[in-house]
């Protein structure tokens, strides 16, 4: 399978990504100036990452080298000022919950970490170390830090959605892409995990969305792999003659196991869109979700000024700048699914 990204801008000029990175790098530089802490002779600064994924999870391991590359341009060198260590749990709770405290116990001035089940349990092992998050949901309404201009306590980071009136515009827009992929949709299914706490209001913005559509609605909740297969297989012989598609909002477990939930999906001939491009290099149909490298590049400017002496309660929770559209072509031609060009031409990301 041929993995190829449409980019806007003519030959020689720089990539989309590569933009949103100086631009990120540069507001981050132009902000005012923190104690230059890092500029100690002999000082090595200590971070840690917990990312609650495989080691050997390929997707996530881009994310957190873009991560890496973004603070060797702000200054911080393995080689010469800086010491990372990393803690892959994996999605078992028990195992990040050891992670944290391992983390906490080797004494790192920072944690960089992902996911919202998984910001509670780091901020329960430590309320002196700062916390940066990227990627999770809703941070207000779960508690998570106090308001999103100032965080208060010792947590702030990047959010992956954007909420209005308690709901999320994300899950509208992607069920508005489904609709222009599949003419005729009659249903919709919403596979979650409902120990996420995001799951709440994907539940409510899937709902809204259901009843200004029309469109019949499902709710499949799954924690594990055999509930993701089983939802699968039960949504698509619920379907009869129905043109019917699902939505998977982002989640760990979902992320984790998206091998299995492509494999199921393509089983039972059922388009999706999911909330992470990766889905789609696997062979998922589509996928609407925030720029995720982008989000982790971003992060390395907060850990620097953290590492550099300012507080991350005093750091406003930011939202996402860019959105990615994926689309696999091949796919599509096997869901006998014509993809319009207006979609193609929006798509940063096109697999065939």
């Amino acid at each position: 399978m041929n993995r190829t990204t449409t980019l806007a801008g003519g030959r020689g000029a720089a990539s989309p990504a590569r933009r949103r990175l100086l631009a990120s790098l540069l507001a981050g530089l132009a902000l005012p100036a923190a104690p230059a802490l890092a500029q100690r002779p002999g000082r090595r600064a200590r971070i840690g990452l917990l990312m609650p994924y495989a080691e050997d999870d390929v997707v996530v391991r881009r994310r957190v080298a873009a991560f890496r590359t973004a603070l060797t341009g702000l200054g911080w060198s393995e080689a010469r000022n800086l010491d990372v260590i990393e803690r892959w749990p994996g999605d078992s709770l028990d195992a990040v919950r050891a992670a944290a405290a391992e983390l906490v116990a080797r004494d790192v001035e920072v944690i960089l970490t992902t996911g919202s089940r998984v910001v509670p349990i780091v901020q329960r092992a430590t309320r002196t170390i700062p916390i940066v998050f990227v990627g999770t949901s809703d941070p207000v309404g779960q508690g998570l830090v106090a308001s999103l201009m100032r965080p208060g306590g010792n947590t702030t980071g990047f959010s992956q959605l954007e909420l209005s009136d308690g709901a999320s515009p994300l899950v509208g827009k992607q069920v508005e892409l489904l609709r222009e992929l599949l003419p005729g949709l009659g249903r919709l299914g919403l596979m979650f995990n409902p120990e996420n706490p995001a799951a709440a209001f994907h539940q409510r913005s899937f709902r809204m969305i259901g009843e200004t559509l029309g469109v019949a609605s499902t709710l499949a909740p799954v924690r594990g792999p055999d509930d993701m297969a089983a939802a699968i297989a039960a949504f698509a012989d619920a379907l009869g003659t129905a043109r019917g598609a699902m939505v998977l909002p982002s989640d760990l477990s979902l992320l984790g196991h998206r091998g299995g939930v492509v494999a199921a999906m393509a089983r039972h001939g059922l388009p999706a869109i999911y909330a992470d491009e990766s889905f789609v290099e696997i062979g998922g149909l589509a996928s609407y979700s925030a720029d995720r490298l982008d989000l982790f590049r971003r992060s390395a400017i907060y850990v620097d000024r953290i590492l550099r002496g300012e507080r991350a309660g005093d750091l406003p929770v930011q939202m996402p700048t860019n959105y990615a559209l994926a689309i696999n072509l091949a796919t599509a031609r096997a869901l006998c699914i014509e993809v319009p060009a207006t979609v193609l031409a929006r798509a940063e990301l096109v697999v065939d």
